[in-house]
């Protein structure tokens, strides 16, 4: 099939071909259709499909065949666009602009991290197409700069991520603003049950199409894993990276923020050009980490999976997961970055014991086994798991370490504290994993005092979600009735 086939106007075919757009992917092919005729549309795809033009093609020709709304010659905002992250609502706005060069639509992007003024002289101005991140859009919303009333078709990509950085309520609010009748396009890889809810309540027999499962990895994709006690990860990926010089530009996924940084700080100090990304950078230096990869000047980018969406980079040799993802269909993702365009890939994963469910829960949902790579010089010398203490310590045992309760906090920034055990006389604190709120830290256990023994370590554990609170590492115990015990420091939790 070509795209003069799915009855797209010239200006969209020129802008395209200028492109060297040739074929339209599946997605394109089963959405484009249904879209042009005003229908809802419910899209499983993941990453790399080519559901940006999927969906924007559709809108771009639509609203250049209406005149344009608002009146008095400002532009209404006809289109709205959520997006989770601000890379990607710059690449859909950048290729909106490429897309609709030949036809007379003003499109306009609003993410959070810059400042807001040139944001509102674009919607002073007026414009068709509206791309946003729901945190900044519901900010001009409050302030009046935003007016949503002639909105005809809302789009909202990669909905499950939304949902994932806690932008639900958000997108409820925007939502509750639009006219009730208008032409949904919603898009997520995966469905966990707040989305499927979400696409019953805003979906009005809608077209479902479903490109590549997300349980599925692309056969082109070389996979393997290494296990390996957590301390000596980044002298693997050293090793691998100054070893391996296939690896051209690989993308390292990390599980927190402070990982990411951690990582890029010891590969720069290795000589490996390194630069991390996520949601604490500000955006033009993301923008800049960014366009270094892109370009070569930067051999690996270190990022958090909610920092990754919206990198486009269509020529990436490696994936390698520092950290195994909790959730399997994100591994998915995650791989689903290299190996495109025909091109192989290969994707690298490092596994540490207590990764190991996790391991096993993506070989489950992909129904392969990972091959293992057994000849490197760190294999895993933990196989045991973390001793669990009964709970209450008595005189000369260990203390049982108890878990912390929930510290109620707000959904930002509440400090709720769980106390871990504390350690009985002569022996040694539990963990005490205390364990926040949605946002509170818990505190970690007190080790025991007295006896030949070191005290025990206690470990806090930061709150759950993106702008995630701190916890508060316990005190050690008094090592043969003098020395102080080792305070762990937190352990970060959140994104």
């Amino acid at each position: 099939m070509t795209f003069q086939e799915l009855n797209l106007i010239p200006p969209i075919l020129k802008a395209l071909a200028e492109e060297k757009y040739t074929q339209p992917t599946p997605i394109q092919e089963q959405a484009i259709p249904p879209a042009l005729a005003g229908r809802d549309l419910f899209g499983a795809a993941q990453t790399g499909t080519g559901k940006t033009a999927a969906f924007s093609l559709p809108i771009i020709q639509r609203l250049s065949e209406q005149q344009a709304g608002g009146g008095g010659g400002k532009r209404a905002i006809r289109a709205l666009i959520l997006t989770p992250t601000r890379e990607l609502a710059i690449q859909i706005f950048d290729n909106i602009r490429a897309y609709g060069k030949y036809v007379n639509l003003r499109s306009a992007v609003i993410v959070g991290g810059v400042s807001q003024r040139g944001q509102e002289q674009d919607l002073q101005r007026g414009t068709d197409i509206l791309i946003a991140t729901p945190g900044r859009l519901i900010d001009l919303m409050n302030q009046g700069f935003a007016d949503l009333r002639q909105v005809q078709i809302l789009v909202l990509d990669e909905a499950d991520r939304m949902l994932d950085m806690g932008f639900i309520h958000d997108m409820k609010r925007i939502i509750a603003k639009l006219p009730a009748q208008r032409q949904t396009l919603f898009f997520s890889a995966t469905m966990p049950p707040e989305i499927q809810s979400l696409v019953d309540s805003l979906l009005k027999e809608p077209v479902k199409i479903e490109i590549t499962p997300v349980s599925t990895t692309a056969e082109r994709i070389e996979q393997s894993v290494y296990f390996v006690d957590k301390p000596n990860k980044l002298q693997l990926l050293i090793d691998l990276l100054q070893q391996d010089k296939a690896i051209e530009s690989a993308i390292v996924f990390t599980r927190t923020k402070h990982g990411a940084d951690r990582v890029a700080r010891g590969l720069t100090k290795a000589k490996i050009t390194a630069q991390a990304i996520h949601g604490d950078k500000s955006q033009n230096s993301r923008q800049a980490a960014l366009t270094n990869f892109k370009n070569g000047a930067t051999r690996v980018l270190v990022a958090t999976d909610i920092a990754a969406r919206g990198i486009d980079v269509e020529e990436l040799s490696h994936v390698i997961n520092y950290n195994l993802p909790n959730i399997p269909e994100t591994y998915v993702h995650r791989i689903g970055r290299t190996g495109r365009a025909g091109l192989s890939g290969v994707a690298i994963s490092f596994c540490e014991y207590e990764e190991i469910p996790y391991l096993k829960d993506i070989e489950k949902l992909t129904k392969q086994k990972i091959p293992v790579v057994e000849d490197h010089p760190y294999p895993m010398v933990n196989t045991e798991p973390a001793p669990k203490a009964p709970s209450g310590g008595g005189r000369g045992g260990n203390a049982g370490g108890g878990r912390g309760g929930n510290g109620g906090g707000r959904s930002q920034g509440g400090q709720g504290r769980g106390g871990g055990g504390a350690g009985g006389r002569d022996g040694k604190a539990g963990p005490g994993q205390g364990r926040g709120g949605q946002a509170g830290g818990g505190q970690g256990g007190t080790g025991g005092t007295g006896g030949p023994q070191r005290g025990g370590q206690g470990r806090g554990q930061s709150g759950g979600n993106a702008d995630g609170g701190y916890g508060r590492g316990g005190a050690g115990g008094n090592a043969g009735g003098g020395s102080r015990g080792p305070q762990r420091r937190p352990i970060n939790a959140g994104r």
